[in-house]
């Protein structure tokens, strides 16, 4: 097993109070996201709306609530090419995102991860970005594609930022 990141998992006190309660109780070597214990998978995989944490232009956190997406061991932020994300993710390609359970705000999963790719939808293979707009604004809204939401007053291009995983924290029970 290749061991690419740490996942950090927490002490909740969703059985009542404990010894060292909101500590990091057990921190295990992942070789990938299916080391991840199904009941924080399945954070992934619904459609639970993330918080995008990365860093501005005045050294400041930034944070904005998006759509979740993953494909295999990469997470995927796609955003428009004119947002102001775009360029500050490119400064500083180190991101932070958080998937709290909509029904428990004490179950949640934190992933930091890196830009190793930007995907351009007017480059060539830019096909996937759009693909994956679609297959997220499915995800959410329950609609087919293609995504409905671009700026109608612009030529709206998107921008596609594949990470990989640096570490994953988790906590509580669903």
């Amino acid at each position: 097993m290749s061991e690419r990141f740490t996942i950090a998992n927490f002490r909740s006190v969703a059985h009542g109070p404990q010894e060292g309660q909101f500590a990091v109780g057990e921190r295990k070597k992942a070789s990938g996201l299916r080391d991840l214990d199904p009941k924080y998978k399945r954070l992934l995989d619904e459609p639970v709306t993330m918080t995008l944490g990365l860093i501005g232009p005045d050294d400041r956190i930034g944070l904005t609530p998006m759509w979740f997406d993953y494909e295999g061991d990469k997470i995927l932020v796609n955003t428009a090419s004119h947002r102001h994300k775009c360029e500050w993710i490119r400064k500083n390609p180190r991101l932070t995102i958080l998937l709290v359970n909509p029904n428990n705000p004490y179950h949640w999963v934190q992933i930091k991860c890196t830009v190793e790719r930007e995907m351009r939808e007017w480059e060539p293979d830019g096909e996937y970005v759009t693909k994956q707009l679609d297959r997220i604004w499915t995800k959410y809204t329950g609609k087919p594609g293609p995504y409905a939401l671009r700026d109608p007053k612009i030529d709206e291009k998107r921008v596609l930022f594949v990470c990989g995983i640096d570490r994953i924290a988790t906590f509580g029970e669903p």
